[in-house]
């Protein structure tokens, strides 16, 4: 980069005009789009646009961040089109097989780390114990089951537990191996091709079950932000009233999860009475409770065996 003379574009004149370009389109966080666009395309991370306004772009990088910002303005989200997401600390490859993973779900991560290290610290374990076993169910582009695993590897879990990620979308699960392999988990995270819980399959006893599945009710999915039409269809829309998928999920736990089994499923905001609701229906008697994300709204629905 080299200082820019004054008739020449600038990182400033560029950001500040597709800022305004941006906000012209609808977008509720056109400057971060813009630094972050831009960053792209100059190929330097966003801190480094924000830090050097007056720094000169070449034509070609101006092309190719018009083309961006011309992208945007007609909706497409930003992660698609720098081809990334940050998740739980992780840059995720993103793109259309999959649904861009949201920080809320991140919550859901958390959770389920806390759970594996309190059933691997809070009892002795014998030496030749099985290794717990985990499933991340429609897990997408593999965001919660390689957050997962990075976070075990790093406390020295990695060999403590087994990962196994299912997406009934073959797209998509090529999509969570690439970030697996570009994380160094595939050797611990494996993947299969499966409905839910696949129990048409040989059903194997699993010890805690996390899943975001889709729980956008059908008539709200064409009210959702311009942005989430670029995204699978399937991978929003959850039935009538967001709950389809699950109810089915929650009528299989009593084939899937071990005597002490656990299950961790990612709700909308406004579905806690409705989760408690299908929980009472589906399995009477288990204890069930609701966690919020940082934002203080319901986010996870927690369900235990009696």
């Amino acid at each position: 980069m080299i200082r820019a003379p004054a008739t020449e574009a600038t990182v400033g004149h560029l950001l500040r005009r597709a800022t305004e370009t941006l906000r012209a389109a609808g977008s509720e966080s056109a400057r971060l789009d813009a630094e972050l666009l831009l960053g792209h395309a100059l190929d330097v991370e966003r801190t480094t646009v924000m830090a050097h306004p007056e720094v000169a772009v070449t034509n070609v990088r101006r092309a190719a961040f018009d083309a961006l910002v011309e992208r945007r303005s007609r909706g497409e989200p930003v992660a698609y089109l720098r081809g990334i997401k940050e998740f739980y600390g992780l840059a995720l490859s993103v793109d259309r097989r999959a649904l861009i993973p949201r920080p809320e779900t991140e919550r859901l991560v958390e959770l389920a780390l806390e759970h594996v290290r309190g059933v691997l610290t809070g009892a002795p374990r014998d030496a030749d114990a099985a290794p717990l076993r985990i499933r991340d169910v429609g897990t997408g582009s593999g965001a919660i089951a390689i957050a997962l695993a990075v976070s075990l590897a790093r406390r020295g879990y990695a060999q403590a537990v087994t990962i196994l990620a299912t997406d009934r979308s073959a797209e998509a699960l090529a999509l969570a191996l690439e970030n697996a392999v570009a994380h160094g988990v595939a050797d611990t995270v494996g993947f299969a091709k499966g409905d839910l819980l696949g129990l048409e399959a040989a059903p194997v006893p699993t010890d805690l079950v996390l899943a975001n599945l889709p729980y956008i009710p059908t008539a709200d999915v064409a009210t959702l932000p311009l942005a989430a039409g670029f995204e699978p269809v399937e991978a929003l829309d959850g039935g009538p009233d967001g709950m389809t998928l699950i109810r089915r999920l929650l009528a299989q736990l009593p084939f899937a999860l071990t005597v002490a089994g656990v299950a961790l499923l990612e709700i909308g905001s406004q579905q806690a009475e409705a989760a408690r609701a299908a929980v009472a229906a589906e399995l009477p008697g288990w204890p069930a409770s609701i966690e919020s994300d940082l934002g203080g709204r319901p986010r996870v629905l927690i369900v235990r065996r009696p």
